[in-house]
């Protein structure tokens, strides 16, 4: 129940100040009051604040009124950042600096949201406006169920669903570039030539990546204790799935040509290939850049080499294998890439001497 105080004021007339206190538990856990001229109206604002406050969800609102969704992206940035990759992290951080970031992330309004998406379109792609929705979804499907705020989780769900249908977003491309015999020779004859003076065998990266599908994290976690000699497996730790962003450690199939690549690696740390991922991706992209190599990213090897294994008449299960996947649908358009190139791209390309023996 509120309570209702009188007070005199200076000039002799009166006020009336309406207080609402709520307990849970035998706690106090939201105060609130107004003050009034007549205690009619003190009356009257307080019954209604009072049901206003019984309804599912408004006493959190009232709570958290004023955390920004800049704030909570700062808090998930805290609380969960370790876990997350160099996009996400570098998508997250640029959210912060929109004036979306400003508004009230309980009142924040589809409308809102949707006015960001038009004003990113000034300078991206639909597929990247829509990954700040996606961002933004994580960000508050964790504040509502750990941290018991209630983002406006309806209203970007609301603005989503605008945006598609408006197709003001769309879903990212899937790519579908793979790089030629002669791109190929370029990058590897560059390594032959520079590989003696450079810290990092980019050749050798290039070939075990083009004949294993690992992605370019992987390759560089890779340790000697994680080979399966008789079997020519290799555990494959914090192997990336949608779900799951550490410990999904999988056991993997190398195919001839990446053993043999392996095999030639000299054992001076406990990983075969003891570098940062970071810089094999900033090399190869340099690289290309001074081939005139036009758009073909290190990740695009992986596709090569899983395309490559249907290419070479390799089933399902076998490619599977090898690339890690755990569902059909994510190997499908691979048949689809395989049918671009003849039967087995490399039959007879004499990859190991370009690079040469050691």
């Amino acid at each position: 129940m509120a309570t209702i105080t009188v007070r005199t004021r200076a000039d002799g007339s009166k006020s009336y100040r309406a207080a609402i206190r709520i307990k849970r538990k035998g706690q106090i856990v939201y105060r609130e009051s107004r003050t009034f001229d007549r205690k009619a109206l003190a009356k009257d604002w307080a019954a209604r604040r009072e049901l206003e406050l019984q309804e599912p969800g408004a006493l959190e609102r009232v709570r958290h009124r004023g955390v920004t969704i800049g704030d909570l992206i700062k808090r998930y940035q805290d609380e969960f950042g370790a876990s997350f990759g160099r996009s996400k992290s570098m998508d997250m951080e640029r959210l912060r600096t929109y004036d979306l970031a400003d508004q009230d992330a309980i009142d924040a309004t589809s409308q809102q949201f949707v006015a960001h998406v038009v004003e990113r379109l000034k300078t991206v792609k639909p597929q990247t406006a829509a990954n700040d929705l996606i961002w933004l979804r994580s960000v508050f499907k964790t504040a509502r169920s750990a941290w018991g705020i209630p983002a406006a989780l309806e209203a970007l769900n609301d603005a989503a669903e605008t945006c598609r249908r408006e197709r003001l977003t769309a879903k990212s491309a899937q790519r579908d570039r793979r790089p030629t015999l002669a791109e190929l020779e370029k990058l590897l004859d560059y390594a032959q030539a520079t590989d003696g003076r450079r810290s990092i065998p980019m050749g050798e990266i290039i070939l075990f990546a083009l004949f294993s599908a690992r992605r370019q994290e992987e390759i560089t976690r890779i340790r000697w204790a994680d080979l399966d000699e008789r079997s020519r497996m290799v555990i494959v730790s914090d192997m990336k799935h949608p779900a799951q962003k550490t410990g999904n450690h999988r056991r993997v199939y190398l195919t001839e040509e990446a053993w043999a690549i392996i095999q030639r690696q000299p054992k001076t740390d406990e990983r075969i290939f003891p570098y940062n991922p970071k810089s094999l991706s900033v090399r190869f992209t340099e690289w290309c850049k001074f081939l005139g190599i036009e758009d073909l990213h290190f990740h695009d090897l992986r596709h090569e080499c899983i395309s490559w294994l249907f290419e070479r008449g390799w089933d399902i299960p076998r490619v599977a294998g090898v690339s890690g996947h755990t569902t059909w649908s994510s190997l499908q358009r691979y048949t689809h890439l395989s049918q671009q190139e003849p039967h087995d791209k490399y039959e007879g390309w004499d990859w190991r001497p370009v690079i040469g023996d050691k």
